[in-house]
């Protein structure tokens, strides 16, 4: 996979040093000890308080060092990708922050973590500091082990202790809790895909139409994996899993954590299943969707539960310094506020009214154009940005299910309903155009009843609005001859028309129009423009029902 870098063995460096330039003037520093030891902590600091050290290998970001700052961490201790921090990074880390009051280390269960940050404590007691560590295993994709991984659920810890340590609260205090938080919180992920380390080869374990149940932060492989379903039967397998895990009674905090790769448009259609999920009654507080603790590009996700109380919920929903803190909020039911009303429209567009021959034309167009989506996405992928099938099926699939509410027994009434149905649900510009196409074959018809003088009228203000003539490789190219041609009455001869206008996109080298008009030759080459295409097709149906 592709990654930018420069070179491998300076990309933590790297990073953490982008880190420091853009969080804010003076909130942020590092030890002068780079690059063999990566040290990110508050600038202000001064060790007037419990500090509160984390860390671990770098590749989940924004963690650790994301989380520095007034209200969470002290400091943050980096190792490379995916490999603990030294013994002696870590040490370094507490000589640095721990003052009279001491310091608390928050430690994933990952054996290197707690082997390395364990000797260092040993030796910063050694040294006379006053260290505590707590150790955080969230985990509970494997029920059986021994010792369950530490994954997301550990900010909670951070934030937890990090309030109580801003409060000015002694280490002993804020040590129990920090353990009893980590003793209360679970975790589990899921994912469509490992996760691709710079630098080395990579290969993905899960075939086309698979997923990963609970694996780790680090790429290990999960429990078990699961084909791929809807977003909702995932989230729904997962609650299963972990409803057993929480105790009897009390509201939860929720984590919705992104591991990486995950689009913000999926992960709030997860944040939706998981909220309506059997698990939606016992969360309070939701922190996410938002990638917090990820594992580089990995397309997966992450929910983590602790148990609240009052002391916890203030802990967590208090202001933090650290941007990448998610601010905790109540979960709440959607808000609905009453469109505006409009009247019937033009000629009593809004009562109903059926017709055998226009019904019978207008669900064989559509059914037509649902069954090209996949093909029209592929032929937009090559010139534009892939979703003309998917929004044209979309309008086609918005006239279907309101069928039985268009005036089909009255032509003009019957033009602005589409256009109406059409504005509202397609979208994007072939939606504006498409709705303004009927609108104002609507009008035209209203006033005089000849259906090829009203789509004429139609293409007129659509082109005046849109700007695209013949020749720019769009939709007109198709849908102009083949209306002139319809004009004469002849339904073939359009048909024919406008088929030949959607082959003639395939040798027009420059698009003046819509979103090929940013692509250059090489790509447009022996490629017809799709919405071209989806109105030859059209006319093909049509034809062929004369």
């Amino acid at each position: 996979m592709k990654h930018f870098f420069n070179r491998r063995e300076n990309i933590v460096t790297e990073a953490l040093d982008g880190l420091l330039l853009t969080s804010s003037s003076g909130r942020l520093a590092r030890l002068d000890s780079f690059p063999d030891i990566k040290v990110i902590l508050r600038a202000d600091w001064d060790k007037s308080k419990v500090a509160i050290i984390s860390g671990g290998g770098a590749g989940h970001e924004p963690s650790h060092a994301g989380f520095v700052g007034k209200g969470m961490l002290t400091a943050a201790v980096s190792g490379e990708i995916f490999a603990s921090p030294s013994v002696d990074a870590v040490l370094t880390a507490i000589r640095a922050v721990a003052g009279e009051k001491g310091a608390l280390l928050i430690v994933k269960n990952y054996t290197g973590d707690r082997l390395n940050f364990g000797l260092a404590a040993e030796k910063a007691r050694a040294e006379g500091f006053d260290v505590e560590m707590v150790i955080v295993a969230d985990d509970i994709a494997i029920p059986s082990i021994n010792q369950p991984r530490g994954v997301a659920g550990t900010l909670f810890v951070h934030k937890i202790a990090g309030y109580h340590a801003e409060r000015g609260e002694d280490l002993k205090t804020i040590a129990a809790h920090a353990a009893a938080a980590a003793g209360d919180i679970v975790s589990l992920g899921m994912s469509l895909s490992t996760c691709s380390v710079p630098g080395q080869a990579h290969e993905d374990r899960l075939g086309a139409d698979e997923g990963e149940l609970g694996l780790g932060i680090h790429g290990e492989p999960g429990v078990e994996r699961i084909t791929l379903q809807p977003v909702a039967d995932i989230v729904a397998t997962m609650v299963a899993r972990l409803s057993p895990a929480l105790r009897e009674g009390g509201n939860y905090a929720l984590l919705i954590n992104n591991l990486g790769a995950v689009p913000p448009l999926e992960m709030t259609v997860i944040a939706k299943a998981v909220l309506s999920s059997a698990l939606a009654d016992r969360i309070r507080l939701i922190i996410g969707p938002s990638p917090m603790m990820t594992a580089l590009n990995m397309n997966g996700f992450s929910l983590s539960l602790i148990r609240l109380d009052a002391v916890r919920e203030a802990a967590l929903t208090a202001a933090v310094e650290p941007h990448a803190w998610m601010p905790a909020v109540e979960r709440h039911e959607i808000q609905i506020i009453a469109a505006p009303r409009t009247s019937a429209g033009l000629n009593g567009a809004a009562i109903a009214g059926d017709n055998l021959r226009n019904r019978r034309l207008i669900t064989a167009l559509c059914e037509h154009l649902i069954s090209q989506e996949t093909e029209l996405n592929r032929l937009d992928g090559r010139v534009g940005d892939g979703d003309t099938g998917s929004t044209v099926a979309t309008g086609a699939r918005s006239v279907l299910a309101r069928l039985d509410t268009l005036p089909l027994d009255r032509p003009a009434a019957t033009l602005a309903s589409l256009g109406d149905i059409l504005g509202t649900s397609m979208g994007g510009s072939s939606g504006v155009l498409l709705s303004i196409f009927f609108t104002a074959a609507a009008k035209a018809m209203a006033d005089k009843a000849d259906i090829s003088a009203a789509l004429l009228a139609g293409l007129d203000r659509m082109t005046f609005y849109g700007g695209a003539v013949v020749g720019d490789r769009t939709m007109v190219d198709a849908l102009s001859p083949a209306l002139q041609a319809l004009a004469s009455g002849d339904v073939a001869a359009a048909a024919r028309a406008a088929a030949a206008g959607a082959e003639s996109t395939k040798t027009m080298m420059k698009a003046r129009a819509g979103r090929a008009s940013y692509v250059g030759e090489r790509d447009l080459a022996g490629v017809a423009d799709p919405g071209a295409v989806a109105v030859a097709g059209a006319f093909g149906v049509v034809a062929s029902l004369a």
